[in-house]
């Protein structure tokens, strides 16, 4: 197999972290012919000067393009020329022996559309990424699984023959929609039991970085998700397999149920040393499963969040999610849109 991967980095403000990243997809592949691009949202730091001092190829989106989580991989795939295209943030290490091994693992697995390892989250301070190291999540999986959170290698003819890499409409669960419309086609995903990049996430207080994400609408991916595959083939794969699905009703059962306590029972002093017992009750279950006090209250002041925004992100008007971006291209070579 010749060995030549396009390597596609989102960025949004990475300037902390952006020379270290490229540095370590320049060396990702011995021997082989690496190409980087970077996708920028449009960063307001020193984030495209310091990218621009590499050999990469650097695209930006314009107006009327607005960030989101699925515009960045869609924007780098557009400017992409190999058979085989690495998912990154400009926020990861990428492991120099990950992309041979995830290589040799796609020639043997003709029908694997994609191959990853585990993303070792370097910044555990934040109670979010504490949380999610913890918790058996998607990241933390092997074998076959069911979307490549963080990134990894894909198949090119997978992705082409799935329409398009990321739904630009998407502000989170991007990868689950690429994971979905790609299994739907018959297609496999895997995670190796090895490193594949290392992060370096948000060092802001968790609290700080909620409110951040819904200010960028970030919370509102899985009702964009839901609202994306309505009409699907993979609509009935998506409400059998998202697990957040069941965690939203439970809480919308729950909130439903203080606010009838509220409504029914007569005595209104009653009625709220009832809903704050329900409150105290569910965060003392979390703090119990979490083995921390501090994470079950995170876990339940997130879940509100979450749950707020649902409803927003179904109702997001939608763009043909896989029409060429609009985007500038401030280093490498054009590739027309035709390609």
């Amino acid at each position: 197999m010749t060995k030549a991967v396009s390597i596609i980095m989102k960025t949004l403000n990475e300037e902390k972290r952006i020379a270290a990243a490229i540095e370590s997809a320049l060396k990702a592949l011995p021997g082989g012919t690496v190409e980087i691009i970077v996708a920028d949202s449009g960063s307001t730091d020193r984030t495209v000067e310091i990218a621009s001092r590499y050999p990469v190829t650097l695209a930006q989106i314009v107006d009327p393009a607005r960030p989101s989580c699925g515009i960045g991989p869609q924007l780098g795939f557009q400017y992409s020329h190999h058979d085989f295209i690495c998912l990154v943030d400009g926020d990861m290490l990428l492991d120099e022996d990950f992309l041979t091994e995830a290589l040799a693992f796609l020639e043997a697995n003709p029908k694997a559309a994609g191959v990853t390892g585990h993303v070792v989250e370097m910044n555990l301070d934040n109670l979010e990424f504490t949380r999610r190291v913890r918790r058996a999540s998607p990241e933390n999986r092997t074998g076959t699984i069911d979307r490549m959170n963080g990134g990894g290698l894909y198949r090119r003819a997978a992705i082409q023959q799935a329409g398009y890499f990321s739904d630009r409409n998407l502000h989170g669960y991007e990868e689950f929609d690429l994971g979905l419309r790609l299994r739907c086609l018959g297609w496999s995903l895997h995670r190796l039991e090895r490193h594949f990049v290392s992060h370096f996430g948000h060092t802001m207080n968790a609290y700080k970085l909620l409110v951040r994400r819904w200010q960028s609408k970030y919370l509102r991916g899985i009702g964009e998700l839901l609202r994306a595959a309505i009409g699907r083939p993979h609509w009935a794969m998506l409400i059998n397999e998202l697990p957040e699905l069941r965690l939203w009703a439970g809480v919308y059962l729950w909130l439903i149920t203080m606010l009838a306590v509220l409504v029914f029972v007569p005595d209104k002093s009653t009625a709220l040393l009832i809903d704050l017992a329900l409150v105290l009750g569910v965060i003392a279950a979390m703090s119990l499963k979490q083995r921390s006090l501090a994470l079950g209250v995170y876990a339940v002041v997130a879940w509100l969040f979450h749950a707020a925004a649902l409803p927003l992100g179904f109702a997001h008007v939608r763009r043909s999610p896989g029409e060429w971006i609009e985007s500038k291209l401030l280093a490498g070579q054009q590739r027309s849109k035709s390609s």
